[in-house]
């Protein structure tokens, strides 16, 4: 059988509750209580062989370094003894002779359950899921199921731009929903809110004549992407011209095409994403703090970089390269903000090879830099835009793929002829999620989203410099808006890395500790990206729990020597 346990911190000084257990190796410092999940058909002394953290500073015999210590997550356990604190583990299954070979069971379950939910959770390590439970929010607020209160420093996943309490979104939601709750948008079928939408992100964006293919998410909507480029120069009579250019440390998404345009390890690794298939081709990262060369200046490494790019657009032949995807400001690849002139160099390159500019503005988009677009904020005119997160709040999936009124002009007779343009979703255009994104848009127009973001967002990018421009484990603070990250390093004056990410999660979790949510992008990455409706005041205190993290990380990574200056 696999031997399963939960191992929870005890305010009882008892090693065994219940006889299923036979003697564990001795935890210093630890008084334990043991809560069987399944029976442990050992011989009395058989060692116990336990993953465990190098954060728990526990060292039972035999042990071995692997899963992860949660201080603050626990239940009350039976009968409310037990401290609410877990350790989560991966039990190896035992012979007698005390070998043993690894189980791939979870011991520790849902918080409050006593078992393990059958969640396949994304972007989640499988050995340490179900660590924190949040119950409910309020304003840049979010609760756990403890009743602690933290600032959510990252916005969910860069999407909550109205907080967690918005009664007017909630409000038009449900008010769909009790008139339409469903609508398609297939074979001629419309309805009022998806036709209201197109006409508002029409008089916003910067797209010439712009048409909106709607889906659910960031990820779908550059798939979506991918596909009408295919079938634009189908149509024109360019099938030759298909290839698309990424960055390194681009992230698009996870979706097929949009994860083989992700330029992240994590999101390629295992998968076997098919990118000679998809043609996509992969140029340097426009960040200069880590891609500089010896004593290179900004503009140095911009004519290098982009001087690369063309060498590399001649070598695979401009007419068979349709278009280059970039954020205007990254997020999960680390917040780079490009340096000075490199969009204007990028734009001119692009244009002179007939290459088309494609601005994923999931994360910048609607505020996020301070301005409309991220394009507005980094002087990019794109020709094709991507939308999600921000564009309802987050209060209900959706997404947009904005195309140029000449780019759907020349797909009309393809699709007749075909008698469909064969793409869709069933949720495209849902009533619920398009009258959430028009009552998201006009709350932003009515009270001045756009320029509160531009006023708050320099106060907390003034901050931030303030408070990290000289801790000795911040390389670099850089950002626009209401979006920013710490580059946290070994050396300040070398800029060595912190190996393995340690420096990125350290900050995470003590950050987490002090009312803090935030989240490690690229490694060691110290990301913020807080609700749009943020006040001076609220950037203080979420600054201030930051402050108290990362002294904390480094007090941390210094002790176990993982940190070089």
């Amino acid at each position: 059988e696999h031997n399963l346990a939960k191992v929870r911190v005890g305010r009882s000084n008892r090693l065994a509750r219940s006889s299923r257990f036979t003697k564990p190796a001795a935890f210093p410092g630890r008084l334990f209580a043991f809560h069987a999940l399944a029976r442990l058909r050992l011989p009395r002394h058989a060692p116990l062989h336990v993953q465990s953290s190098p954060l728990c500073e526990l060292n039972p015999v035999p042990i071995e370094p692997c899963a992860k210590w949660t201080p603050g997550y626990g239940d009350a356990g039976p009968n409310g003894r037990w401290a609410n604190r877990t350790m989560r583990f991966l039990i190896k299954k035992i012979d007698c002779s005390g070998n043993a070979r690894q189980s791939l069971h979870h011991l520790s379950g849902s918080k409050g359950t006593g078992r393990m939910s059958s969640v396949i959770y994304p972007t989640t390590n499988f050995t340490a899921t179900e660590q924190l439970c949040i119950t409910h929010g309020d304003g840049i607020h979010v609760y756990d199921s403890d009743g602690k209160e933290y600032i959510e420093g990252l916005a969910g996943l860069w999407c909550t731009s109205l907080g967690y309490s918005n009664s007017e979104v909630v409000e038009a939601i449900t008010d769909q929903l009790n008139r339409l709750p469903f609508q398609h948008t297939f074979g001629g079928k419309t309805h009022e809110p998806v036709m209201q939408l197109a006409d508002k992100l029409k008089a916003m964006v910067p797209v010439e004549d712009a048409y909106f293919f709607f889906g659910n998410s960031g990820s779908d909507a550059n798939d979506s992407h991918y596909k009408m480029l295919k079938y634009y120069f189908n149509a024109i009579g360019k099938p030759e011209k298909r290839k698309i250019i990424t960055r390194e440390r681009g992230y698009h998404g996870v979706t097929v095409a949009a994860g083989a345009l992700t330029s992240l390890p994590a999101n390629l690794a295992h998968f076997d994403a098919p990118l000679e298939a998809l043609s996509i081709l992969r140029t340097d990262a426009p960040h200069y703090y880590s891609g500089r060369k010896g004593n290179e200046t900004e503009a140095q490494f911009v004519d290098r970089i982009l001087t690369s790019l063309e060498d590399q657009i001649l070598a695979e032949d401009p007419a068979t390269i349709a278009a280059m995807i970039v954020e205007p400001i990254t997020g999960a690849s680390g917040v780079i903000v490009p340096p000075e002139g490199y969009y204007e160099g990028l734009q001119a390159l692009l244009r002179k090879h007939d290459i088309l500019v494609w601005a994923d503005e999931v994360i910048c988009g609607f505020g996020r830099t301070g301005a409309d677009f991220g394009s507005t904020t980094m002087g990019i005119k794109p020709d094709l835009m991507t939308f999600a997160k921000q564009l309802s709040s987050a209060y209900f999936p959706i997404s947009a793929a904005v195309i140029p009124g000449w780019m759907y002009d020349a797909m009309v007779a393809q699709t007749n002829e075909v008698g469909v343009f064969g793409h869709g979703y069933t949720y495209s255009g849902h009533p619920a999620a398009c009258a959430a994104a028009l009552k998201t848009l006009e709350i932003y127009e009515r009270d001045g989203i756009f320029a509160h973001a531009a006023d708050v967002g320099a106060y907390m990018q003034a901050r931030l410099r303030e408070m990290f421009d000289d801790h000795p484990m911040v390389g670099e603070v850089r950002g626009k808006g209401l979006i920013a990250a710490l580059e946290l390093v070994s050396n300040k004056t070398t800029g060595a890395i912190i190996p393995g990410g340690k420096g990125g999660a350290a900050a995470v979790e003590a950050c987490q500790s002090e009312g803090l949510i935030l989240r490690a992008v690229a490694g060691n990455a110290l990301a913020f990206c807080p609700p749009l409706i943020i006040t001076r005041e609220e950037v203080d205190e979420m600054l201030r729990r930051a402050k108290a993290g990362v002294d904390a990380a480094y007090d941390r990574l210094k002790a176990e020597g993982l940190l070089d200056g």
